[in-house]
């Protein structure tokens, strides 16, 4: 059954990587060379698919009951962390930067993770019940009022307390993301400087800059120049211009 999961995870990869890197490919040929990227930015990170592996692996694991992941995708659709990037040029091809995670963005995002997790939880619970012959009403208010009598509190705070941790942690976003410090570009790499962080505090994406919108994808090892890694690009919004 992990072995399912594994591929089935894998499979969901490698389709948005590959779906990414046309994007990037179409991007590169007709997007707009603007190298001024003054401005406040704004990113969602989609959350929706980690999220559904995360409560489909437990559920199948913890509860073993028959779930498919695209049973638990109906229900984590839009849930989206906001990032926050500020970038002002400063002469030439530099300027300084500061970037920031929304934490209002990410706790509405966490509880709104839980109650579709629990959503599914109380779905799975009713066909228990019926399974195992239960009479009385199986509908969502019947089967929390249920869950609160056995467990003692809501199937989202049980799900919060004892289930997995359907989103990375918001220091785990903040210490990839956020940060200030001074900019440069060049031949369509993005390489901030960040203060306080050493010498080698260093971060090099490819951008692509079209209208209104800037996508960065980063490279792997800043040692490594012109490699990549495979995360998936991280698509801007301007909300502002400087």
């Amino acid at each position: 059954m992990r072995k399912t999961m594994r591929n089935t995870t894998v499979t969901l990869l490698l389709l948005t990587l590959s779906i990414s890197t046309v994007f990037l490919v179409y991007l590169h040929f007709f997007a707009s060379n603007d190298r001024n990227l003054s401005g406040e930015w704004t990113a969602e990170l989609d959350m929706g698919d980690r999220a559904a592996v995360t409560a489909t692996g437990w559920l199948q694991d913890i509860e073993a009951v028959s779930v498919s992941l695209e049973d638990v995708e109906a229900h984590m659709q839009g849930m989206t962390i906001q990032v926050n990037l500020t970038m002002e040029q400063t002469g030439g091809s530099r300027g300084t930067f500061r970037c920031n995670v929304s934490q209002e963005s990410y706790d509405a995002c966490s509880r709104a993770a839980y109650e579709a997790f629990a959503v599914v939880f109380r779905e799975l619970l009713a066909e228990r019940l019926h399974m195992a012959g239960y009479a009385g009403s199986t509908d969502q208010d019947a089967v929390e009022a249920l869950v609160v009598e056995s467990f003692g509190m809501p199937t989202v705070s049980y799900l919060m307390s004892y289930g997995p941790a359907l989103l990375p942690a918001l220091e785990e976003l903040q210490a990839q993301y956020e940060g200030s410090g001074v900019y440069e570009t060049g031949e369509g790499i993005l390489t901030r400087y960040y203060d306080g962080q050493g010498t080698n505090a260093t971060r090099m994406e490819r951008y692509i800059r079209k209208d209104s919108s800037l996508i960065l994808a980063e490279e792997a090892e800043p040692a490594l120049p012109g490699v990549f890694s495979e995360d998936y690009p991280v698509i801007f919004t301007l909300t502002e211009m400087q």
